[in-house]
């Protein structure tokens, strides 16, 4: 029950006022004159005055409301590393009971998980959540359940009542972190590029000065180095490969250090290359000599070397050697000093003729199999006595002739393994009749060269079966072969024409080792958290792909064949992090976000980034390490916190249940004083 007197005014307040000072005025002269009832006038006025403010006594009914601490429990991924998942299962557990014995005080629980994206803790967000889901009238304090490592603090809200935090974590916990600071997106191939790293020590750590770096470039063997801790190092790195070059480090997890999630990182840098230097040997000018020109041409990034023999030496036309013109090439250098040089050498149409020396030749086999390109595009001299194949690239070239030129038109198709392979995978799709069910795809070829295929994959083949484009893996390098001189008609627009510039493009990248065009591949694309994983195959069947999580899990997930050697599947990953996925001898590695996220930048609790919120509130700090602190309560504006103990401030908020007024004094009652008091004055003044 509560008692209070209210006024409720029967004029207008500034008459009220007017009437007051009025009055005042008239008993200021009775004091000046000297009249004895002077006392008695300034009760009648106040009396009059009390009647027009209307005074009554109201009588409110109260049912007490209880005080309300909010609890904010930081359950996001640093939260679940070493013992804080039971430290905080039993803080809460005794907050709860400590919350109770307090009495007429209530506890509300609010639990923080891990959000989209790399944002972090945002605890700050979490406890004005809660806050606006309770009256602030009834907000006796707010306790944080966390690691202290809080990426909102600017969100603070204002609190009405003190802020506490208790920290998860041991005393002597530490823990450590690699950093990638600087890394690029591009790179020029074989040239060296300037990556900046730094492996960090944080807490109580043991004072290590060095630390174990393996580095490992698409999921391949690594490569250990010891490195300074924290120290930023300057790592120069050459990208073997065009295209996405996938750079994994990793510091081998310490005995006692907290977690290993913050010690692995993946760059992905796409090697370019600065420029395309190729070889061009023309055994003799033919049509189709200019469309290997113009297509190489074409393209700035290409530096083109053509050595054409216009001259063979058995030429015996009577000129004198003075009155030629044509400058001798320099073949010794190129094929002896230079060669390593080249990205990819084409032989188009030639034949052995004394010009090039069979070490010459013997220099080109050593060449592709260290890791070089060759191109075969042959002519009817592939089949005859003077042929390359009857040198020693003879060890390289995946089909051999059998001697007979086929002098009619065909149509080139594709084989089955060719469906499946990367060079010519969809290539009907983009001739001119690939819209028309009844027209080729595209047009005719006059010429084919018998081949007896040895080794390799045959992609393209002519009438009955006969081989026609020859892929082969030789050593680390690549070889391929073209029986027909008659690729020209397509550049022409004959019959239509073909895709002609886009088999020679996928045909030069896939020589040249660029991934996109792997036979035997498992790629992995992510938007947000869902991943693309496709895998690429020359065989019918896959097997299931392992995804070995950032925590260590593995799921085995189906792929589904989307098209003739291509397998795909969709995933959601339950988190980011850092995934290995691998099929087979097929591994690939991929970062959901950062492979060390936010939430693991800094995993060692502290009160450092809370200790001013709280503060400024007058609540403190303590560590569940060390026991839960005893609940209090504290008046409001004392400190609330101190050893052993942290506070509360008492709300006293109330509901209202039943209001009744009633007057101090009827109407009448005031006129009936007024006038006795005026009347008294007069007759006192008036017997003087």
């Amino acid at each position: 029950m509560a008692t209070d007197i209210i006024f409720d005014p029967l004029l207008p307040l500034w008459v009220v006022w007017l009437a007051a000072g009025l009055a005042a005025t008239g008993i200021g002269v009775a004091l000046w004159r000297g009249l004895s009832g002077w006392w008695l006038r300034l009760f009648a006025v106040a009396a009059l005055l009390a009647a027009i403010l209307n005074p009554s006594i109201q009588t409110e009914e109260r049912e007490t409301l209880s005080d309300l601490v909010v609890l904010v429990v930081d359950e996001t991924a640093s939260q679940r590393i070493s013992d804080r998942e039971a430290q905080v299962a039993e803080a809460i557990a005794d907050i709860e009971a400590r919350v109770a014995r307090l009495g007429n005080t209530e506890l509300r629980v609010t639990r923080l998980v891990d959000g989209d994206g790399d944002r972090g803790t945002l605890l700050m967000g979490a406890l004005s959540r809660a806050m606006a889901e309770v009256p602030r009238a009834r907000l006796a304090g707010a306790i944080l359940l966390t690691d202290g490592q809080v990426h909102d603090i600017e969100a603070t809200p204002d609190l009405p009542a003190p802020l506490h935090a208790l920290l998860t974590g041991r005393e002597g916990d530490w823990d450590r972190r690699l950093i990638v600071e600087n890394a690029p997106a591009f790179a020029i191939i074989g040239e060296p590029v300037t990556l900046t790293l730094m492996v960090e020590d944080q807490g109580a750590a043991p004072g290590d000065t060095v630390a174990r770096l393996e580095i490992a470039i698409d999921g391949g063997e690594p490569q250990a180095f010891e490195v300074p801790i924290g120290e930023p190092l300057e790592l120069p790195l050459t990208l073997p490969h065009g295209g996405a070059n996938v750079v994994q480090f990793t510091v081998p997890e310490a005995e006692g250090e907290l977690t290993d999630r913050n010690n692995s990182a993946v760059v992905q840098i796409n090697g370019v290359r600065d420029r395309l230097r190729v070889l061009l040997v023309s055994g003799e000018p033919h049509a189709g000599e200019r469309t290997w020109r113009n297509l190489l041409k074409s393209d700035a990034s290409v530096d083109l070397v053509h050595f054409t023999i216009l001259r063979p030496p058995e030429k015996q036309d009577g000129v004198p050697v003075s009155e030629l013109s044509l400058i001798a090439f320099p073949t010794r250098e190129l094929f002896l000093d230079k060669i390593d040089e080249f990205d990819l050498i084409v032989f188009d149409r030639y034949k052995r003729r004394g010009i090039l020396p069979a070490i010459y030749l013997d220099n080109v086999r050593a060449y592709v199999e260290e890791g070089g390109a060759l191109l075969v595009a042959a002519g009817p001299d592939f089949a005859s006595a003077e042929s390359i194949y009857r040198s020693p690239l003879a060890d390289i070239i995946p089909a051999a002739p059998t001697g007979r030129v086929i002098d009619a038109p065909f149509l080139p198709g594709i084989t089955d393994i060719g469906d499946r392979h990367p060079v010519t995978e969809g290539l009907e799709t983009l001739g001119p009749g690939a819209g028309d069910a009844d027209a080729a795809p595209w047009g005719r070829w006059f010429r084919l060269l018998d081949l007896d295929p040895l080794s390799g994959h045959v992609v393209m083949d002519g009438p009955d079966d006969r081989p026609l484009l020859v892929l082969d893996r030789v050593g680390e390098g690549r070889v391929a072969l073209l029986g027909s001189d008659h690729a020209w008609l397509w550049s022409r627009g004959y019959e239509g024409g073909g895709p002609q510039l886009e088999l020679l493009r996928r045909l030069a990248h896939w020589m040249m080792g660029e991934p996109e065009l792997d036979e035997e591949a498992l790629r992995v694309a992510a938007e947000g958290q869902r991943m693309t994983i496709t895998r690429r195959t020359l065989g019918e069947s896959v097997g299931d792909v392992e995804i070995t999580g950032p925590d260590g899990s593995v799921v085995a997930l189906p792929l589904e064949e989307t098209a003739p050697g291509r397998f795909t599947a969709d995933w959601d990953a339950p988190e980011i992090g850092l995934y290995r996925l691998a099929e087979g001898e097929e591994e690939a590695v991929i970062a959901l976000g950062p492979a060390a996220p936010r939430e693991f930048e800094a995993t060692v609790a502290s009160a450092d980034v809370l200790g001013p919120a709280a503060e400024a509130t007058r609540g403190g700090i303590a560590r569940v390490e060390t026991g839960v602190p005893d609940l209090r309560r504290v008046r409001e504006g004392r400190p609330a916190a101190g050893r052993g103990w942290i506070g509360i401030t008492p709300r006293s908020a109330y509901l209202t249940a039943d209001v009744t007024v009633s007057p101090i004094l009827p109407a009448w009652a005031f006129l009936l004083l007024a006038s006795a008091l005026a009347i008294g004055a007069w007759l006192r003044e008036g017997r003087r």
